[in-house]
């Protein structure tokens, strides 16, 4: 079938939850894909940051396929080989000594909320279940993500939402020494480092420094949502590696599994004594086939210097498009391969433009351009997408 007649389709048989879309792809490879009609793009969106290996990756087809016919699922109630291996990768690369599978983002959200509750009231014997949160976070879907989530658009018509959040600006470090003053409830702080979905706001280097030394002083754990900073995303295999700093608790998915739904809370020794059997689960996280593609996408990460690779790429970019910026860009801003274009204009009609011309784009906001392409993109291809920008750009 065609773009348009599967657009019918859709409007007739899909729950109404996306604003309608005219094209569909059936196929890619690399960075490209091939959409119903037959039309190829460079994809520079990556799925929103998941697919970090692109698109039919070989290792990951492979690990696929093996998987599959071997064994897929069996549940947590069994031991889970490959769950085991892939948290000793995770230890191995991050602060963190334990971790939890779940399969996307927002439960990892909702798995770290939970450990941080039970962690106070189990572990320390406090009640500081209040979780602080940013003003333009993202954190989700979920009821209690959305009640994480610093942007009210989001919360219309859900009422009423979770309590034991509150929002304070971001990168203000005066706002949340306040806040842990004023609330003794407040049991830990929950950031993005780079807020992407808030327009790529990337946090200060002396804020986060800050808020690690303030939230040591006061107890509180700090949570590092890294759902789309995470696995190289930003240039270090994960974004709090800019800063200096460790986390007590973070959340992983998107790029872990580059397109295989899957998401990690992964939490330092004396954290995770907060959860014990019982206390949470999930019935398909971390399964055999998932596993097993998260290792071979961090085996490539070791050894095809995929990091490297996003942290150049990224600053080609940039460098371009600073060096030759147009009169319509307020600002440009971002790490490695998640960047955020700011215009003075909406950001949408280009979007659209870029795809006239075989490119794929975003928005993070109403005036920003995203781009946040495959990690294995080319300098070449990077170069052509960034001259396409600039022809359409005024």
């Amino acid at each position: 079938m065609s773009n348009a007649e599967f657009q019918e389709k859709a409007s007739k048989y899909l729950m109404q939850t996306y604003p309608s879309a005219d094209i569909g792809f059936v196929s890619g490879q690399g960075i490209n894909l091939t959409d119903c009609d037959g039309n190829q793009y460079m994809d520079f969106l990556s799925g929103l940051s998941v697919c970090c290996l692109g698109h039919s990756h070989p290792v990951v087809m492979e690990a696929i396929t093996e998987q599959a016919a071997k064994i897929i699922h069996t549940s947590n109630l069994y031991i889970i080989p490959n769950q085991v291996k892939l948290a000793r990768y995770l230890q191995d690369i991050t602060f963190a000594s334990r971790s939890f599978f779940c399969n996307s983002g927002a439960e990892s959200i909702e798995a770290a909320i939970k450990l941080s509750r039970r962690y106070h009231s189990k572990v320390k014997g406090e009640a500081r279940p209040t979780v602080l949160t940013f003003e333009d976070s993202f954190h989700g879907r979920t009821l209690a993500a959305l009640a994480a989530t610093g942007q009210p658009k989001y919360w219309d018509g859900f009422d009423p939402l979770p309590s034991g959040f509150k929002q304070v600006p971001f990168n203000n470090i005066g706002a949340v020494e306040a806040a842990l003053n004023d609330d003794p409830s407040i049991g830990a702080v929950l950031i993005e480092l780079i807020q992407a979905e808030g327009g790529v706001i990337v946090a200060d280097k002396d804020f986060v420094v800050a808020l690690r030394e303030l939230t040591t002083q006061k107890g509180v754990l700090l949570i590092i949502d890294e759902v789309q900073t995470g696995m190289g995303r930003t240039g270090h295999n994960f974004a709090y590696e800019h800063y200096g700093i460790q986390p007590d608790v973070m959340t992983l998915s998107k790029g872990l599994g580059s397109g295989v739904p899957i998401g990690a809370l992964l939490a330092t020794e004396e954290v995770s004594k907060g959860f014990e059997p019982g206390s949470h689960a999930s019935t398909f996280g971390g399964n055999h086939l998932v596993t097993a593609v998260a290792i071979a996408v961090i085996k490539v990460f070791l050894n095809d210097q995929i990091v490297e690779r996003s942290r150049m790429r990224g600053e080609y970019i940039m460098d371009r498009l600073l060096k030759e910026r147009r009169s319509c860009m307020k600002e440009i801003r971002g790490k490695g391969l998640l960047i955020g274009i700011e215009l003075d204009q909406p950001a949408g009609p280009y979007v659209s433009e870029m795809r006239k011309k075989g490119y794929l784009v975003g928005t993070a906001g109403p005036n920003v351009l995203r781009v946040a392409p495959p990690l294995i993109v080319s300098q070449d291809q990077c170069a052509k997408m960034v001259d396409t920008l600039l022809e359409i750009l005024p």
